[in-house]
């Protein structure tokens, strides 16, 4: 078993959004993604993975096949694989989203940024 604090995930900076590595088994891979009011997560896919993402903190707006819902603490969404998806801080604090994704399609969608 391994245990970790998700607040030690939580850390944002003023020039880009960024990702921090909970743990990676196999196909999977879980991390928290950062943003400051205005950062932005650009459209893109996870061909052959299936993407859980939780808002943990603040809110923001999530695009999926180019339609946009306002996206807040506490919810969750499911992406399938053929789905296209973006996220962008448009609120006023610091937002941060805990992501799954299972099946990992290249050891690069594993590494921190």
């Amino acid at each position: 078993m391994e245990k970790k604090m998700i607040t030690e995930a939580i850390q944002y900076q003023e020039d880009r959004f960024t990702k921090k590595i909970l743990f990676q088994k196999g196909d999977s891979v879980v991390f928290v993604l950062n943003f400051m009011p205005g950062q932005q997560l650009p459209m893109h896919k996870h061909p052959g993975a299936d993407v859980y993402i939780y808002a943990l903190k603040g809110s923001g707006t999530i695009t999926v096949n180019d339609v946009a819902q306002e996206f807040s603490e506490e919810e969750v969404i499911y992406v399938a694989e053929d789905d296209s998806f973006a996220y962008h801080n448009t609120g006023t604090s610091p937002a941060s989203l805990h992501v799954v994704i299972s099946k990992l399609p290249s050891p690069a969608y594993a590494k921190e940024i």
